[in-house]
Order: C-alpha cells, then sequence, then structure tokens
C-alpha cells in the first residue's frame, strides 16, 4: 500500500532556496502574466538565472519555466502561450524547434510501485526542427528525433524517431514527416 508519510524527496537539491525563491518571483512577474510581452527582457533574465538560450528566441506569455539553470534552447527557438517546461531535470531544446501553446514538457514523475511513492526525474532533449503541438505533453526520458512532430494533444512516453509524426496517448507514429 502507499505510504505517503513516508516519503522523502530530500536527496532533490535543485538550486538554492534563495534562488529557488528569487526565480518564482521573476516567474510570477515577467512569465506566466499575460500582461507582459518584452520577449528581450525574457531572455535576459532568464540567462541571468542560468539558463543558455541562443539567438533568435521568441516567449509569449503566460509561459511558465520551473528551474532556468536547467534549460538550454538552440536558436530559432519558438515557446507559445501558456507552455510550461516543468523542468525538475535537464531539457534541451535544439535549434528550430516549436512549442504550440499550452504544451506541457514534464521531467518529474513519481514511482507508482514503490510504497513511498519515490520522485523519479529524467531529461527531456528535443532535437532540431521537432514541432511539439497544442496541448501535447512530453514525459521525463522522452528524446524527440530531428524534425519530428507530436500533433495537438498527444503524450509522449518513448523515444521518438526523426522525421516521424506521433498522434495519440501514447503517442504513435503515424507517418514520416515531407519537409519541402
Amino acid at each position: 500500500m502507499t505510504n505517503l508519510g513516508e516519503y522523502d524527496n530530500s536527496w532533490y537539491k535543485p538550486g538554492h532556496p534563495v534562488k529557488r525563491w528569487l526565480w518564482y518571483l521573476f516567474n510570477i512577474l515577467f512569465f506566466k502574466t499575460s500582461l507582459f510581452p518584452l520577449y528581450k527582457f525574457k531572455i535576459v533574465l532568464l540567462r541571468l538565472f542560468g539558463a543558455r538560450i541562443g539567438h533568435n528566441v521568441l516567449i509569449k506569455p503566460a509561459v511558465n519555466i520551473k528551474y532556468p539553470w536547467f534549460l538550454e534552447i538552440g536558436n530559432n527557438v519558438w515557446i507559445g502561450e501558456g507552455v510550461r517546461i516543468d523542468n525538475l531535470a535537464m531539457v534541451t531544446l535544439g535549434d528550430n524547434v516549436c512549442l504550440s501553446q499550452w504544451c506541457l514538457l514534464l521531467t518529474g514523475n513519481h514511482d507508482y510501485t514503490k510504497s513511498t511513492f519515490d520522485l523519479m526525474v529524467k531529461p527531456i532533449i528535443l532535437e532540431e526542427g521537432v514541432w511539439i503541438g497544442a496541448g501535447a505533453v512530453i514525459c521525463g526520458g522522452v528524446t524527440c528525433g530531428h524534425h519530428a512532430v507530436v500533433t495537438v494533444g498527444s503524450v509522449a512516453t518513448g523515444a521518438l524517431e526523426p522525421m516521424g509524426i506521433y498522434r495519440g496517448n501514447p503517442a504513435l507514429k503515424v507517418k514520416e514527416r515531407v519537409i519541402q
């Protein structure tokens, strides 16, 4: 039986508490709000908090980023409105990646096979040219091969091949992506 009273994630140290508190404040004021469209300022803040970010990155309003020090973004990346990057582990977005509105990148989960419901964290890698559709979920441990597509509302739980188009829950390959 599950006993949440024995839950202990004290091994997980995502950063100094003051740094986390300051980031939570800046995240609320400048990222999660729909009232702050100054894209370049957001990039400056993310870099100040340890994110590695390339050139020509567009971050729309109402985006929620858990820990920028676990974030690497390539060049020409679009992050749509309402995207949530719940990065308890490293999230890497390659060049020309598009995260459509309201999608979720989720690096943490719990081990439901253990009575203590242990925290599990795994990185996410989205290689060059990946497109994540609106409302899609990418789970921890997933690598999306270059130019793969995860369609609207789909849930990726395993590795995705390059140039594949994936749909459903769990996301299954439905065809090859052709770029002209």
